[in-house]
């Protein structure tokens, strides 16, 4: 069903029932839908305002594009979902990417109206000659109050057209400029589909989704609530020290979480595990999620499941796993896989190479303006260029191109030389790198995070990796730093890691 017809068939069975609810406010479904329409009657004003407006992107077919670029996972979410109903194209652009970033996506996507609380946005878009709105986020919240205050009728949500976008979203906004790509109506409808079969977004469950709604993980999470008639509860960031009492008090029985966050959600149910025992579901996004991630929850609240999905923003959700270390991903029905070499051919059986997918839910392909890379080749596949092997009808991933090393002819991938040490006491993350070597082209290194904890030493190090990995997968060089390099979402960033090595930044064991 459209997320516009479940909000509003919910606003007249169950108007009380909580929609959206943050740190810093709250909606039932009944506020949901007359804020909805004073949020775009404010935005509508807005965009009406300007005298030289910025030519939306062409593939949106001309609709104008309103951006949130505040902290504020309430607001952000209460605007997307508002404008959702709506002849309109929202976007949310992360306040924390780097300036240049924020900028460059303002303008090779044309959006018109950008709703912030930094500073900095606005004298740097007229500096490159923006000819749209920066609007403060409390002066929008005044104008959405004061919507419809002069007597007229407000334009009323409604179910819209299937084929019409209304979400720009990106790829990336940490080490280069972001890639845009839209979803339309249906697009979402057939991912949302395929998130509320699996993934148990249920009627009136309440979901807490921290985090940035930003992350297409957030994002996601938010919209299938609304899809489902569920409750979305939001969080700027994650607090270990207040996420038990909101579980408790606001009835939270599922989290949708990157998988950081779980390990840190284990720590706090430790301290205080009364708090947790409405919890029934965790939900991660990311392949290979750590053995000890799933191990420590389950030694702490053993009532708890949780399902480790694995999808790509601009494609939808692909599949899931429910055991292990998240290696092995069951494919949804619906979706189908294919690995394929090069030059564009399936290759055999259990052998590694790019992961393609075929998916109602995917995207058309990425803005023009923002990229000439293809995401949709002519056969209707799609590939954000993952890679992996089809084992017994599961998908493996290694991860993306750069996570495979050739190292002495050998094909590496360096994301199963790190899942061999996560079973290491007390050892800090790690990330394998492949540096250039005389003889033999490239050799693979573990860089390892320094902590108090850990006993780790290059000899130990190597006889674990001997005893675990295949020869040719063995780190021949070993490093320690103080702190890995991370994206503003807490990844750590291999390339910056193998940079820093060869700088002479890292400490050699």
């Amino acid at each position: 069903m459209p997320m516009t017809q479940t909000v509003l068939d919910t606003a007249v069975q169950h108007p009380d029932r909580p929609a959206i609810v943050g740190e810093d406010g709250a909606l039932t479904y009944g506020q949901l839908v007359e804020d909805s329409a004073r949020v775009f009657a404010a935005v509508h004003s807005l965009h009406a305002a300007q005298e030289a407006p910025p030519a939306p992107a062409p593939e949106t077919g001309g609709i104008p594009i309103t951006a949130m670029s505040v902290e504020s996972a309430f607001q952000t979410a209460r605007v997307l979902v508002g404008l959702s109903g709506f002849h309109a194209v929202s976007a949310t652009i992360d306040p924390r990417w780097p300036l240049e970033h924020r900028v460059d996506v303002v303008l090779h996507t044309g959006i018109g109206l950008v709703i912030t609380d930094e500073e900095d946005l606005a004298p740097a878009l007229r500096a490159r000659g923006w000819t749209g709105m920066v609007v403060g986020l409390a002066e929008f919240l005044t104008l959405v109050e004061e919507a419809g205050d002069t007597g007229g009728a407000l334009e009323q949500p409604a179910v819209r057209d299937g084929e019409e976008p209304f979400l720009l979203l990106f790829s990336s906004g940490t080490t280069s400029n972001p890639k845009g790509f839209l979803k339309t109506r249906r697009q979402y409808r057939a991912n949302a589909a395929i998130s509320t079969a699996h993934l148990e977004p249920l009627p009136g469950v309440a979901t807490l989704a921290p985090g940035p709604v930003s992350y297409s993980l957030t994002l996601y999470a938010v919209v299938e609530c609304m899809v489902s008639g569920g409750s979305a509860h939001v969080a700027d960031s994650f607090d270990p020290w207040t996420i038990g009492r909101r579980i408790e008090e606001e009835g939270i029985t599922r989290i949708v979480a990157v998988p950081a966050v779980v390990r840190t959600l284990t720590d706090a149910a430790r301290r205080d595990p009364q708090r947790f025992r409405g919890l029934e579901l965790v939900v991660t996004g990311g392949a290979n999620l750590p053995a000890s991630i799933r191990d420590g929850l389950a030694e702490l609240l053993p009532d708890v499941r949780l399902i480790s999905y694995y999808g790509a923003a601009e494609i939808g959700f692909i599949g899931d796993s429910r055991a292990g270390d998240g290696t092995l991903i069951s494919i949804y029905d619906g979706v189908e896989a294919s690995i394929r070499d090069e030059a564009g051919d399936d290759v055999p059986t259990g052998e590694l190479g790019t992961l393609w997918i075929l998916a109602d839910a995917c995207s058309d392909g990425y803005l023009a303006g923002t990229t000439d890379e293809v995401l949709v080749g002519p056969d209707g596949w799609a590939t954000v260029h993952d890679q992996g092997r089809l084992v017994d009808s599961r998908l493996e991933l290694v991860g993306r191109a750069g996570d495979i090393a050739i190292t002495g002819g050998h094909k590496v991938a360096l994301t199963e030389v790190e899942r061999a040490f996560d079973s290491v006491p007390g050892l800090g993350a790690v990330c394998a790198v492949a540096l250039p070597d005389e003889a033999l082209g490239r050799v693979v290194a573990l860089v390892v995070e320094d902590t108090e904890d850990s006993a780790a030493t290059k000899e130990s190090l190597r006889a674990h990796a001997s005893a675990h990995l295949a020869p040719q997968f063995v780190p021949r060089r070993w490093y320690t730093v103080s702190a890995l390099p991370r994206t503003v979402g807490g990844k750590i960033r291999r390339e910056a890691t193998a940079a820093l090595v060869e700088a002479g930044e890292a400490e050699r064991l």
